[in-house]
């Protein structure tokens, strides 16, 4: 493709709205344009890379033999009552009705759809296993987009859902696909890690995520250098260190006037966090829910959600809720006498002697309280894993990082199929319910991940696989017929063998097009200038920075060097 025919529209300023290096060199770049918050169209360079992640992608579902597909986006509400998903997703999913006012939704994930389609098409157990997959468009009604393409309220997804007799072929499917995703992230240039997962709305049971690391992740995840656990911050479980029994003390009402937080009590009673106790109030769609950490921890919001079923909305309750549940002011809550609907005690707590927590009382607070003798509740793991905890696996400290969430693997069980109806016949003659595994790559993430991972000063610097073109070769001078005539010779040879290359024939100057084409990240650079009356030219390597001097005559050799160095097959 020749520069001067193709839609280019580099930035040399960075947009306002681009936070992150990312977003900001995907709008720099050309690669895409905004068109609405969280809503983009991809240029000509951009949608050549979403073609090349999901080209990959497709070359891995096909080695596990999994069968493309393409759903509807448009799914009717039906499906997701029939699952007891209608009114899971609150309003991040976008809802509408057609003329007959029959209601339907934009595809935010596609269990349902696929659970649909295996229980109308599969009937016996010789069809199994069957692995099915898409890549298509998801909608997401966000209330905050940001950072480009990282969150975003239209993204392109693979998902795939695999189909099996029982758990032990789960089991099988599940690992295949594990595998197949470290080819495809290592494929696509990324440096990621897999982490054990929550499973979210989705349901089931095991989930792994993985994960790139970066400082703009909106995931935090834990890391143990020692054992190689790690976990999403909303899936990692603590560890739980015994605390020394101590003889019980006699329960003490303290007048504590305005001292509410962790920080104040502190101060008044002259001992760390560890012994304070604090009784945090949640609102669960129509539930309150009260729990317990210990007073240097935070609340974990995800594992309170699983351990209470599931809520659509889940908020700190306003200072008329607490009142209403504790009869004090905010900063005086605690367990005993308190009302609410439940009350979670985070093991750590369960475990402590003597501690001190609110009296439900403006002003007071209660001393030497102990689980078991003055209150009772649900005992889990309701906290934040906090840097430098014990790992759960080995005992060695543990570490925290943010990371993108470029895919994720959940075993579904038979979560859709028992509540769908989707059965197939066994080898005993009785139906039974597909047993269901669910995988997804968030296909525009990958592309965004691979750039905060490769990127320098002056632009993107695109792994070959992924790279929009291959090479682009660089005429320094457009009226010089001899410069044209080796440039079009290099360029057309290339295109003969099946590189893809491009041409910058447009009439600017050198030193812009160098900007733009670094900026853009085409890997390889030949450019034709005053030393091709010695017959040289001059190769760039764009993630190497270094120029080299080759002969003309070695120049489409050289190129070929470089594509079987990145895997590349002419």
């Amino acid at each position: 493709m020749k520069l001067s025919k193709m839609l280019i529209s580099t930035l040399r300023e960075v947009p306002a709205e681009a936070e992150i290096v990312s977003h900001k060199l995907m709008l720099r770049a050309g690669m895409m344009r905004k068109m609405a918050s969280g809503v983009y169209n991809y240029m000509p360079f951009g949608i050549r890379v979403i073609k090349k992640i999901e080209n990959i992608v497709k070359a891995e579902m096909d080695a596990l033999d999994a069968q493309e597909v393409l759903a509807s986006t448009l799914l009717p509400s039906e499906l997701l009552t029939e699952s007891g998903r209608r009114d899971a997703f609150g309003p991040e999913m976008f809802k509408l009705k057609d003329r007959n006012e029959r209601e339907f939704c934009l595809g935010l994930t596609h269990e349902e759809v696929f659970t649909d389609i295996a229980r109308n098409e599969i009937r016996s157990y010789k069809q199994l296993p069957l692995n099915l997959y898409q890549i298509q468009t998801k909608y997401r009604d966000d209330i905050r987009p940001r950072f480009g393409v990282m969150r975003s309220r239209e993204f392109i997804m693979k998902d795939a859902y695999s189909f099996d007799a029982n758990n032990e072929g789960l089991d099988k499917s599940y690992i295949k696909m594990y595998d197949a995703y470290h080819n495809i992230f290592r494929n696509c240039g990324l440096e990621f890690q897999a982490v054990e997962a929550d499973t979210g709305a989705m349901g089931g049971s095991d989930s792994v995520e993985f994960i790139v690391k970066s400082e703009v992740g909106e995931d935090e995840v834990v890391f143990c250098g020692a054992c190689n656990y790690a976990a999403n911050m909303k899936k990692a479980q603590g560890f739980l260190e015994l605390n020394e029994k101590e003889e019980l003390k006699e329960l003490r009402k303290t007048l504590t006037p305005n001292v509410k937080t962790i920080e104040d009590l502190e101060k008044f009673f002259n001992i760390t966090a560890k012994k304070f106790a604090k009784t945090l109030i949640c609102k669960a769609d129509d539930r309150v829910v009260a729990i317990m950490i210990r007073g240097d921890r935070q609340l974990n919001e995800t594992k309170v959600i699983n351990a209470i079923g599931g809520a659509v909305e889940f908020e700190m309750a306003d200072a008329d809720t607490v009142m209403a549940s504790t009869s004090a002011e905010v900063g005086f809550a605690g367990p005993i006498g308190i009302k609410a609907d439940i009350l979670l005690v985070d093991e750590e707590v369960s475990n402590m002697y003597n501690f001190i927590v609110g009296a439900n009382d403006t002003g007071y607070h209660y001393e030497n309280v102990n689980y078991g003798k003055e209150f009772v509740g649900v005992v889990g793991d309701y906290r934040k894993v906090t840097e430098g905890d014990k790992c759960l696996k080995c005992g060695s400290h543990t570490t925290i990082a943010r990371g993108v969430q470029v895919g994720h693997l959940i075993k579904l069980g038979t979560k859709y199929s028992e509540a769908m109806s989707a059965t197939f016949i066994g080898e005993d003659g009785k139906d039974q319910p597909l047993v269901m595994g669910c995988y997804s790559i968030a296909i525009n993430r990958t592309m965004a991940a691979i750039i905060e991972q490769h990127h320098d000063e002056n632009g993107i610097k695109w792994p070959m696989a992924v790279a929009p073109y291959q090479v682009v070769v660089v005429p320094v001078a457009i009226k010089d017929q001899e410069q044209m005539r080796i440039a079009e010779e290099i360029y057309s040879n290339l295109k003969e063998i099946g590189v893809e290359v491009l041409m910058d024939d447009r009439n600017e100057r050198v030193g812009v097009k160098f900007k733009d084409l670094d900026l853009i990240g085409i890997p390889i650079r030949i450019t034709i200038g005053k030393k091709i009356s010695e017959g040289k030219v001059e190769f760039k390597l764009r993630y190497e920075g270094e120029n080299e001097i080759v002969e003309l005559c070695s120049v489409v050799n050289r190129v070929k060097e470089e594509l079987k160095n990145s895997n590349i097959t002419l």
